[in-house]
């Protein structure tokens, strides 16, 4: 587990019309001062890396389909420095994920359909100071392998 990365069980209530879930409420004490929703999508296969913030705070959920998402530690000090982190998200493991600044992360879509991943950040997007910086994929520092694992 990566210091100051946060994992919460996204609880779906079902009844005979459907379903419904509560992803971001200004009354969690879990998440970070309200800036932002946006949504994006991942396509099967497709690789949507590497990026971080200096200062912003980002939570994500898969709302629909499946992502694998990598975190990678690069902040100098942090208890977990260096370390990796990988989760399963969405149609079959719903669940909200805080991911901290410094913290690199990257999603790639799996299974049949498109992901679509609702993100809440702690400030709206700025243009002019975008706060983010970003890495290929694959061509960087960053130990983590996105191929697939049959075992």
């Amino acid at each position: 587990m990566i210091e100051g990365v946060r994992i919460d069980r996204i609880e779906w209530r079902p009844d005979e019309r459907g379903r419904l879930a509560e992803l971001f409420r200004s009354d969690d004490g879990n998440l970070p001062s309200f800036g932002q929703v946006h949504v994006t999508t991942v396509l099967p296969g497709a690789i949507k890396a590497w990026h971080r913030h200096r200062e912003k705070t980002d939570v994500l959920a898969v709302v629909s389909g499946m992502a694998r998402l990598g975190l990678f530690d690069d902040r100098q000090g942090s208890a977990t420095y260096g370390e990796l982190m990988e989760l399963f998200l969405g149609d079959h493991q719903p669940l909200r994920v805080t991911i901290p600044p410094g913290v690199w992360f990257g999603l790639k879509g799996y299974g049949e359909k498109e992901a679509v991943v609702v993100v809440l950040t702690d400030r709206p997007y700025d243009r002019k100071d975008p706060d983010e910086e970003r890495w290929h994929p694959v061509a960087n520092e960053i130990p983590f392998d996105w191929d697939r694992r049959d075992r």
